[in-house]
């Protein structure tokens, strides 16, 4: 795999001086990678998965550093505890950088022991921008192989193809049914093969339940598992009072888009994992209200993507396979929102020109002002 530096690398290195740094993330994403390069050579790593370290831990046996990793420490039970006698008693004199999975993410939603002594910064799969991707075949080959650094870096459809199968068997079997102790995996595991199919479009999960003959609890508890566990991320409608939105079904999308077949939903899967990548970062490093949302009303029009700030529209962005004629519901919403910006992007195609207030440009170059 290439050493690539990721885009959370200079954030890290800025808040570490403040606090401790909580890198939290999906599965392969790059977080050890991260945490080895920031560190260097000083004798401060220590990963939860390797025995040896695991005993120092355990012991409190920690090397002469003034720069300490705990990778994958979230495995241990007691690891908030662990990570707050060690702040409380080093903070001042020591660097500390805690790496992990959708278990770091969580402490987001409050009411933990460690509030007010980290910063925390989601990182996600590889993008074209953070790659450097600069034309269409490039963007291509991102498309169809994914964003996860090692089967991208492989550059072999097969090789994704069986790392995909292996990530999600994994992902379901060990991390989410250790976290939250369901019953019927293979359950589970149907509902993991049955989302892809379903990208782009609402989610019922009425249709869900009569699908899978269980209840509409399992499959929303089931849903907001994929979500902690960085399998999925959802995005909700947006609505004002001068249009008539729908208000309830959210859409969803997989970090790992080579999941899905269709190549127009598996593009518009991989456009919003860039949106999502860089709200969150904003919203991580300089305390943004960014959201992502979809568009669409009781009428039927929709629009793939509105980026708000403070819950007010700043672009509207539709995604199409190729430059064809600009869509109408475009048209549509720059009447009812004239000062936001709006795009129409595509995968393949050379076209891009603006009319009457719309931009239709390549994926590739509008992505570029992102992460």
């Amino acid at each position: 795999m290439k050493n690539i530096k990721r885009y959370v690398h200079n954030q890290v290195l800025k808040d570490i001086k403040e606090k401790m740094v909580f890198v939290s993330g999906p599965r392969q994403v790059g977080k050890t990678t991260l945490a080895r390069q920031i560190i260097g050579s000083k004798n401060g790593y220590l990963n939860w998965d390797f025995t040896e370290h695991r005993e120092k831990i355990l012991k409190n046996e920690l090397p002469v550093s003034d720069f300490w990793v705990f990778d994958e420490i979230h495995k241990y039970r007691q690891w908030r505890n662990f990570i707050k006698g060690i702040y409380d008693v080093y903070g001042k004199t020591k660097k500390i950088l805690v790496t992990g999975s959708g278990r770091l993410d969580l402490l987001r939603f409050g009411g933990d022991s460690l509030q007010g002594r980290y910063h925390l910064l989601r990182m996600f799969p590889l993008t074209a921008p953070e790659l450097g991707i600069l034309n269409e075949k490039d963007f291509m080959e991102l498309l169809y192989l994914g964003g996860f650094p090692e089967p991208f870096f492989s550059s072999s459809e097969v090789f994704v193809k069986r790392w995909s199968r292996e990530y999600r068997s994994r992902l379901v079997n060990e991390e989410i049914a250790d976290i939250e102790k369901f019953q019927d995996i293979s359950k589970l595991e149907l509902l993991m093969l049955r989302l892809p199919g379903l990208v782009g479009s609402p989610l019922s999960i009425n249709s869900l339940r009569e699908d899978l003959n269980v209840s509409h609890k399992s499959i929303s508890n089931w849903l907001v598992a994929f979500e902690k566990m960085f399998a999925i991320f959802r995005i909700s409608p947006f609505g004002t009072n001068i249009i008539r939105a729908v208000k309830k079904e959210r859409k969803h999308y997989h970090f790992d888009w080579t999941l899905i077949d269709d190549r127009g939903l598996r593009f518009e899967n991989m456009v919003a994992l860039h949106l999502i990548k860089w709200a969150a970062f904003e919203q991580d490093s300089k305390g943004s209200e960014i959201e992502i949302r979809y568009f669409r009303d009781v009428e039927g029009r929709e629009i793939d993507f509105v980026v708000l700030e403070n819950s007010r529209p700043l672009k509207f962005i539709e995604c199409k396979w190729s430059d064809t004629d600009i869509s109408g519901n475009l048209k549509y919403m720059k009447k009812k929102f004239p000062k936001a910006e709006y795009y129409q992007i595509y995968a393949e195609g050379k076209k891009e020109y603006i009319k009457n207030g719309i931009h239709l440009i390549p994926a590739f170059k509008f992505l570029k002002k992102f992460i």
